[in-house]
Order: structure tokens, then sequence, then C-alpha cells
């Protein structure tokens, strides 16, 4: 009896052991985690490579990262879209202390490495490598089986009917007239009305920059129902051509 007793104390306090290894060695799995989220660069989210930090934000940042940013007149911090000065941009030496010093558990492996050659371990990590190959792969969305009718007219973007210049939507094509056919004297169809249900592709208006000004100042979208009736539709066009001259 007594030996079925100490059997089974001791089978208990072997689990316990076991129950207490396993929590021990998941809060420092995610202890090495949380080290590793903290020094991870906000773009390439892996571990700083030659960090640099923005003098007016202290943002930091891989230093190839941060290169873009660097090519333009007025640049923004990637991560708080602060302006900054391309010239306050140094090499965070504190950070490189800290990542020469600290160290975390591979994510594949498990075995302990300094912050600083996470990223050269992680490269030739095998269980890593493993892991991105099980990844379940990126898979586009699947073209509709559906044949997409050919006849849909476009009344989102124009051609220019002076020049030709395509993919112009409306308040462009006001500008672009305005621009470059402001003393144009050809008649022309409006593109615009034309794609309309009630256009007539061939009418040819005498002054279409007016034209333009005055009809097509904002999206026929926003105030055309395509639902009523086509006749209706061409007398109240007319009716607001009149109104106009």
């Amino acid at each position: 009896m007594m030996a079925m007793f100490r059997s089974f104390v001791s089978a208990t306090q072997f689990r316990h052991h076991h129950q207490h290894q396993q929590q021990s060695e998941a809060a420092a799995a995610a202890a090495g985690d949380s080290l590793e989220s903290q020094f991870s660069c906000p773009i390439c989210l892996e571990v700083y490579h030659k960090p640099v930090s923005i003098a007016s934000c202290a943002h930091t940042f891989c230093g190839e990262c941060l290169q873009p940013c660097l090519q333009v007149s007025s640049p923004l911090c990637p991560l708080c879209r602060m302006p900054f000065d391309p010239k306050k941009v140094d090499r965070s030496s504190n950070v490189e202390k800290q990542l020469s010093s600290c160290k975390a558990p591979c994510r594949g492996c498990s075995k302990k490495v300094t912050l600083v050659k996470m990223r050269s371990h992680i490269s030739s990590c095998a269980k890593v490598q493993e892991q991105m190959a099980n990844c379940p792969k990126f898979v586009p969305v699947v073209p509709t089986s559906q044949p997409i009718p050919s006849n849909i007219p476009n009344r989102s973007t124009f051609v220019c009917p002076y020049c030709g210049a395509r993919n112009l939507d409306q308040q462009e094509l006001v500008k672009h007239c305005l621009e470059n056919h402001r003393s144009d004297p050809n008649r022309v169809v409006c593109p615009v009305c034309a794609a309309m249900p009630w256009g007539d592709p061939s009418y040819k208006s005498s002054n279409f920059l007016q034209h333009l000004l005055h009809r097509h100042k904002f999206s026929y979208d926003t105030f055309v129902d395509y639902s009523i009736d086509e006749e209706a539709a061409l007398q109240a066009a007319l009716a607001l051509s009149l109104a106009e001259n």
C-alpha cells in the first residue's frame, strides 16, 4: 500500500514538474517572440538591419527600408506620417548595441541567437525553411466563369473629340479641352452625351467648350436616371439645353 502511495506521489510530482517545464518553455518562447518583435522594423517586419532613427519622431527603421522615403522632396515618417528632415536621420547606435547584446529563440529550431545575427540564422535554419514551405500559398481571386458583356457602354472615361486623347473622366475632359482646344473652331460630338442612353452620336455641338462648362460640371451618374424612358430623357435634355441657350 505504501509503495503504491509513493508511486502515485512520484507520478504526480513528475506530471507537475513536466507541466511546469512546458509552461516555462512557453513563457520563454513568448518572451523571445516579444523581444524579437520589439526590435523589428515596422516596414519589413524583420529584426533591424543597420537601424536608423528619425530625429523628429524617434521612430526606427532598417536603413535600407527607409531609403525610398528619403528620395522624395517632403518625406513623411512611414509609421506616424509626420514630416521630417531627411538630413536628420541618424544611425541608431543605441539599438545596434541592444541587438548585439540581446538573445531570442529562433522561431524554427528554438536555438537562442543574438538579435544582430537573427536574420542570417533564419535564412539558413532548416526548421524555418520547412515552416515557410508549409505556409498556405497565396491564391489570387479566381476569375468569374460568366462571360463579360461586350456591349456595356463606358460612361466613366471619354475620348477627346478634338485630338483623340483617351481615358479622360468628365472633369479631366473639361480641363483638357480648355487647356488644349480653347480656340479650335471644329464642330465636334460631345463624347459624354453620346455615351448616354438618350445621346445622339452624330450631333455636333456648335460651341463644344461652352457645352462642356454648362452641361458637364458634375458627373452624370449623380443625376441621370437610366431607368426612365429614353424619349422622356431626351425631352428633358432638350429642355435643359434650350434653357441654357
